[in-house]
């Protein structure tokens, strides 16, 4: 399996150089050359395997003979055993033909556990057979960088430096970050928005002096290894849901696409998928995408949905690059004068082709909290305010072919204010939050300025 660059100016490479690289050294995101297929009847064998042996099979089918299938279930079965349900992704049925999806029975309480628990192992992996130490540059809006520290603190051969926006994330999303003690971690308030935090990420991957100097690599979710770990769950959801012998929906809270992209590479590769509604809050720009055609940056409104407080989503890249066919030069074309004006108009036919699985709602405050409460009177479940966000977007759709999984991406104890205002009842905290409260933090402080952040990771991995 080879993988290329949506800018088409990188060489094409295997799964492990993907991995360990993250962003195309021409600022492109990779993608596989081709899909992976797994047969229909391989997708009905899923409803009734644990899900370690099905991520397995699915990160397997994009890694070809680069990783052993020993090895790699071995990884998955080590990843997996740190989640706290023996499913690892339940499902909880809501109402007739509506299900939730708890993504977040891992370490942190988050849906990027279920991707960064098997990145860390693969890293370990592979840069303990090379002999290699990396520096992992991250930048988080609340959840990748909690679910980053969980994965990496004391490995070996990583480094970790987290670029958060101040003042932008939750007391509980910050604490699992800032009170990790281990010497190779390091966290970073920015003195600005996610999108801030997630420009200087790139612009220090274009800087090729820093990339050799401390060998950097990133797991947001420009990894495609994140993408392929995600797509796990589509399969084991709708497997369990009747799939592949009907079609299923999904209804995924987004900021960043990484996680609606991800239902876009189970669809590619043989699962039959309904619709995937993308859900945003006030930080709309893709729901407007796939509203209007035009993907155009706004101003980033922070909200009680922290996590998808982005206005610049760095995975709609690999969806744009699949709507032009593969046309690696209007890619190039498209992105560039999006950085330079913030702003998109997709193409009729490429737009067409999007909407053939995509739709978009965004919603507002008020909507976010009445989904809480009217989730948590009448089926008696208490969600947080991203899973929140993705009801109250499902409730103006019609139309959805199949059962409906909504992504439940985060546990309520992370959103513990918000979640009490909006319903009147606090979470309860599992024990691992509870602990987070009396524990110091360690975090420095700086500007959104990049070469000031690329000297800091420069100096942090040389000590």
């Amino acid at each position: 399996m080879r993988y290329v660059s949506t800018r088409g100016q990188a060489p094409h490479v295997g799964f492990v150089d993907a991995v360990l690289g993250g962003l195309a050294p021409d600022g492109g995101l990779y993608v596989p050359e081709h899909w992976p297929q797994i047969p229909a009847a391989e997708i009905a064998t899923f409803a009734d395997k644990p899900y370690a042996e099905v991520a397995a099979r699915v990160i397997g089918a994009f890694a070809g003979e680069e990783i052993g299938r020993a090895d790699l279930l071995e990884m998955c079965q080590d990843a997996y055993a740190t989640f706290t349900h023996a499913a690892v992704v339940p499902l909880t049925q809501l109402q007739p033909g509506v299900f939730l999806a708890e993504l977040f029975h891992g370490p942190s309480l988050a849906f990027k556990d279920v991707a960064m628990q098997i990145l860390a192992r693969l890293y370990d992996h592979i840069l303990g057979r090379d002999g290699r130490v990396q520096t992992i540059l991250c930048a988080t809006s609340g959840d990748t960088g909690g679910a980053a520290v969980e994965a990496f603190r004391g490995a070996a051969n990583v480094r970790v430096v987290v670029l958060f926006p101040e003042g932008r994330i939750s007391e509980v999303q910050r604490r699992f970050m800032t009170t990790a003690t281990e010497s190779n971690i390091a966290c970073v308030a920015v003195k600005g928005s996610f999108d801030d935090c997630q420009a200087i990420v790139k612009a220090a991957f274009q800087d090729p002096a820093l990339r050799q100097a401390v060998d950097l690599s990133g797991v947001n979710s420009i990894n495609f290894a994140r993408i392929a770990a995600q797509a796990v769950y589509y399969f084991t959801t709708a497997a369990s849901l009747g799939a592949p012998g009907r079609r299923v929906s999904f209804a995924v809270p987004s900021g960043n696409f990484g996680d609606a992209f991800a239902g876009y590479a189970a669809h590619r590769m043989g699962l039959p998928v309904g619709q995937i509604l993308v859900a945003t809050n006030a930080n709309d720009i893709l729901a407007q995408t796939f509203q209007t055609g035009r993907y155009a940056r706004g101003k980033v409104h922070p909200t009680m949905s922290p996590a998808m407080d982005i206005q610049s989503a760095s995975n709609f890249e690999r969806l744009y690059f699949e709507g032009v066919e593969r046309e690696a030069v209007e890619t190039t074309r498209a992105f560039s004068a999006f950085a330079d004006t913030g702003a998109i108009d997709v193409p009729p036919k490429a737009y067409a082709a999007m909407l053939q699985l995509f739709r978009g709602a965004s919603v507002s405050e008020a909507d976010t909290a009445r989904a809480i409460v009217s989730t948590l009177n009448e089926t008696g479940e208490l969600v947080d305010p991203h899973t929140a966000v993705a009801l109250a977007a499902l409730h103006r759709a019609d139309g959805l072919d199949g059962p409906v999984v909504v992504m439940s991406t985060a546990h309520p104890a992370k959103f513990p204010e918000a979640v009490a205002k909006a319903s009147g009842v606090t979470p309860d905290l599992p024990r691992g939050v509870a602990g987070l409260a009396g524990r110091p933090e360690r975090f420095d402080r700086l500007p959104a300025e990049a070469e000031t952040i690329k000297a800091y990771v420069r100096a942090f991995s040389e000590a």
